[in-house]
């Protein structure tokens, strides 16, 4: 095994789980999401060696997830596809901690992608509006209004499930 492969295998290791989670957050599906990071990682391998800021590699490895995931939304390569009918009566959430998680994640599937990129990345991965901005190449203001439509379509969407 090269030095390469060896440094990949394990920056690999010690990153997939986190980025994992970043992904589930963006797409809301486990197995989309191992996609995600499996093409993710493949796009950071075939680069790794011309990949010279080591350092900067997490910020790389995000931007890279950020934008396979926008990327494959805007080509529709994948949809949701119902294949049978939706349950009769869903049940009401209680106040269990457990449950208000399943209900934000729920709702958050329904943010549009851009919207919920800038969500995940602002309050999720903890990166300020400047990060933000450099990881999705556009302004400061577009990030701040993406984050305030998507907060804004989040609690409309966490209202109607209180209704409910």
């Amino acid at each position: 095994m090269s030095d390469r492969d060896a440094a990949f295998e394990e920056y690999f290791a010690a990153r997939s789980g986190a980025m994992r989670g970043t992904a589930y957050l963006l797409c809301g599906d486990w197995h989309r999401a191992e996609d995600l990071v499996q093409q993710t990682f493949t796009k950071i391998y075939l680069a790794w060696r011309r990949i010279e800021r080591r350092e900067a590699m997490d910020s790389y490895t995000r931007q890279t997830l950020v934008r396979t995931f926008l990327s494959e939304r805007r080509r529709g390569w994948f949809r949701n596809e119902s294949v049978g009918s939706p349950p009769g009566e869903l049940p009401v959430p209680s106040a269990d901690l457990a449950d208000e998680r399943i209900v934000l994640l729920e709702a958050l599937v329904q943010v549009p992608p851009r919207q919920r990129a800038v969500l995940v990345l602002r309050y999720w991965e903890d990166m300020s509006v400047e990060q933000t901005a450099t990881l999705l190449d556009c302004s400061t203001g577009n990030i701040k209004s993406q984050a305030a439509r998507g907060l804004a379509t989040l609690r409309g969407l966490l209202e109607q499930e209180k209704v409910r």
